[in-house]
């Protein structure tokens, strides 16, 4: 049947006819509906996985059920109109009742692999799943309500009366969800990220999801890889050194809790110790997240422009460095490099086992094991990437060893919930110690290769909120996500030979990183031109070195140079070249 609108007679009060139902009335039923019966699977995983110990935890566990109905009812207000409700929710119904079976009664959550195992599966298969137990869930959970939902018919008001009711009930889903929210986010962000495969419960979300992503992937296979610059050439300045430089890449440390930063507490006692260290004071990450900020921070675009999807598709810093005639050697330790290492020689420590490691999982002093031995049998000009699991959340208390375990109470579990917030600020803080004798053992094993022109470079991926504004972990879209997600510490050593050779002088370097601020947009220029690469990307105006040489620098002319320009260069450039 036809659905059409209230007279203008009909008043709130209105009653409906046998068999007819307002859209508002179908919206809450379908929330209710899939809120509580075609979410079986994700309820059954809630209650075998809670474990409502304190106030809380309480509190997550009794709000689950209305921050999923109120999204629901958001989302359905948004989609309940003439023409277009009906075949949606019929659909909605029936794939969901089946997705609910499958996951009910095989344990499955859905992803974008079981789209494709679904997709690519063959009749004879596909026909061992039509059982008359899953044929019957189907019909009792789908098929019945779709066809209760076919017979009905649907009233509306007059439009602009709909849609100011339609604006009310959306406003108070949203409402109540930001409640939830503010009042319960440091529970659901624990329980996030120490229950990942949850979200792959939720349905209908989780295979629409899975599906877009699916075929995302498949599109994505077909996609050319673009080389960035073939014509990039290392170009250093003659001298006898091997140039070494290593970058330790941290992992969600927040400068506000470095001690080299005016933290109260001494979080940097090795570091702070070192008068040639320079800090730089404001640095802001280029992303919240390792997967936008780690490829954003090699590649040559700026924030603004950066993509992380078509990032994956070209070359990048360390292809660059590569083919230009460095030896790279990127060392992993954190959850993989987000494609930027993939065509580089890279080791994985939780692969590797040994000193430091247990199981699958490592310390971030693995990184150092053979770094030493490696310097001593050097044979060309070498870029070293260390990548450390660093302070990431929210098992903070599993990335230090025993002996830095300095501030206490500590945070001894993944559930953040369970956990005051001194604790959580002093397990935190306690990965900001180990960073620091991190870094400066890498120092130290640098020091002792002085015929080397070494440097070493630490930055940080993204920070980290420990419970400002009750927020917790981070990831927050960068628009709004708070200072504490944003800025980042990057410290830099740089040897008498490296000073000497790139004509540095230190005093200006020292005096930029205290007074101006900085980003991740500065990591690719500034990288080309100490490490002397010359690209068509190199960008002088993103140098943080370039205002501090103390002789002119070849790398800011566009492009690499040819036999018909090498007179231009000065003299020491065209002799070398």
């Amino acid at each position: 049947m036809k659905s059409r609108p209230l007279n203008r007679a009909d008043g709130p009060a209105a009653r409906w006819p046998q068999g007819e139902m307002s859209s508002t009335r179908l919206i809450i039923w379908a929330a209710l509906y899939f809120t509580t019966v075609l979410n079986a699977s994700f309820w059954r995983y809630l209650a075998e996985h809670l474990a409502p110990v304190t106030v809380g935890a309480v509190l997550f566990a009794l709000s689950l059920p209305a921050a999923l109905f109120s999204a629901f009812v958001l989302v359905f207000s948004l989609l309940v109109w003439p023409g277009l409700v009906k075949p949606l929710l019929i659909g909605l119904l029936l794939l969901s009742s089946a997705a609910n079976y499958a996951m009910w009664q095989f344990g499955l959550f859905i992803d974008a692999d079981m789209v494709r195992n679904i997709l690519e599966t063959n009749p004879r298969e596909a026909a061992d799943f039509f059982t008359r137990q899953s044929l019957a869930w189907v019909a009792l959970t789908g098929l019945v309500p779709a066809l209760a939902l076919a017979a009905v018919r649907l009233r509306y008001h007059p439009p602009l009366r709909e849609a100011r009711r339609r604006l009310v009930l959306a406003m108070a889903a949203l409402a109540a969800l930001t409640l939830i929210a503010a009042s319960t986010y440091k529970e659901y962000v624990s329980f996030g990220r120490n229950h990942r495969l949850v979200r792959r419960l939720i349905n209908p979300g989780n295979y629409l999801y899975a599906a877009v992503r699916h075929f995302q992937i498949e599109a994505e296979k077909r996609r050319p890889f673009a080389a960035l610059d073939p014509a990039a050439v290392l170009e250093p300045i003659p001298d006898n050194e091997f140039t070494v430089f290593v970058l330790v890449l941290g992992e969600t440390a927040r400068a506000r809790n470095f001690a080299l930063y005016g933290y109260s507490r001494d979080t940097t006692p090795r570091l702070s110790d070192m008068d040639d260290l320079l800090t730089f004071s404001r640095v802001d990450s280029c992303g919240t997240s390792t997967a936008i900020s780690l490829p954003c921070l090699f590649s040559e675009l700026s924030r603004g422009d950066f993509d992380a999807a078509e990032a994956k598709f070209k070359e990048n810093l360390i292809d660059l460095l590569q083919n230009s005639g460095y030896q790279v050697w990127w060392r992993d330790n954190d959850d993989g490099c987000k494609e930027v290492c993939r065509r580089v020689p890279t080791e994985y420590m939780d692969r590797q086992g040994g000193l430091f490691c247990e199981g699958r999982s490592c310390l971030d002093e693995a990184l150092l094991v053979g770094l030493e031995e490696r310097l001593s049998r050097l044979s060309g000009d070498t870029v070293i990437v260390l990548h450390a699991r660093g302070s990431h959340g929210p098992s903070y208390y599993q990335r230090y060893p025993e002996n830095f375990r300095v501030f206490t109470p500590t945070c001894d579990t993944t559930d953040l919930q369970t956990c005051s917030r001194e604790a959580i600020v002093n397990t935190y803080d306690n990965t900001i110690v180990y960073t620091d004798h991190l870094v400066a053992s890498a120092i130290e094993i640098l020091k002792k290769f002085p015929q080397f022109e070494s440097g070493l470079l630490y930055v940080s991926d993204h920070g980290e909120s420990l419970g400002e504004n009750n927020i917790y972990l981070h990831g927050l879209p960068y628009a709004i996500a708070p200072e504490e997600q944003k800025r980042i510490p990057l410290l830099l050593w740089l040897s008498k030979v490296m000073l000497r050779n790139d004509w540095l002088d230190r005093s200006c370097l020292a005096r930029r990183a205290a007074e101006e601020a900085f980003s991740h947009d500065h990591f690719f220029h500034s990288l080309l031109s100490l490490l002397e690469v010359r690209s068509r990307f190199y960008d002088p105006g993103l140098d943080i070195f370039r205002p501090c040489r103390l002789q002119p620098w070849p790398l800011e002319a566009a492009g690499p140079p040819g036999a018909s320009d090498v007179a231009a260069l000065p003299a020491w450039a065209a002799f070398w070249k």
